[in-house]
């Protein structure tokens, strides 16, 4: 059994889609807009675009630092180039940041809401796991980078 993985509970990218096949539902039962309607798409979009970019972007950095971008498979390197440089986790900010644009697009508080729940499942379930790996394998290098980036933002 290989034990050199994070141990997540769940892929962050399934955890989203759940919520984002429960999100219109909910919509359809119980309508909840948030904005007027153009407002809210133009807003969506927005987010959408920055989200793809920064996921890109993440991509990149853990490609060219050589690393798996896969919870489920072993870190080879610490990624502290590109976005990493401003935060421990673009790729799950630009999956927050997609899942508001598109609540928003659908003009949904629900997905709003939803949100509130995904992001405690992927910080206690992902997050916390991935940053016990990372400091078990990483060791100083981890601390020292952990001390001079932010989580999130």
């Amino acid at each position: 059994m290989n034990t050199d993985k994070p141990g997540v509970i769940i892929l962050p990218p399934l955890l989203y889609g759940i919520a984002a096949v429960l999100t219109p539902l909910l919509n359809w039962a119980w309508p909840l807009n948030i904005l007027p309607h153009t407002a809210a798409i133009w807003s969506g979009v927005l987010l959408l675009l920055f989200s793809g970019g920064l996921a890109l972007w993440g991509k990149r950095a853990m490609k060219q630092a050589g690393t798996n971008i896969n919870p489920l498979q072993p870190a080879t390197s610490l990624v502290t180039t590109g976005p990493f440089r401003f935060s421990r986790n673009p790729l799950y900010l630009s999956l927050a940041l997609l899942f508001a644009g598109l609540s928003l697009i659908l003009n949904s508080l629900w997905g709003l809401i939803a949100l509130a729940p995904v992001l405690a499942i992927l910080h206690f379930g992902v997050i916390l796991r991935e940053e016990r790996y990372l400091e078990a394998k990483f060791g100083e290098s981890y601390r020292q980078y952990r001390t001079q980036v932010r989580r999130w933002l």
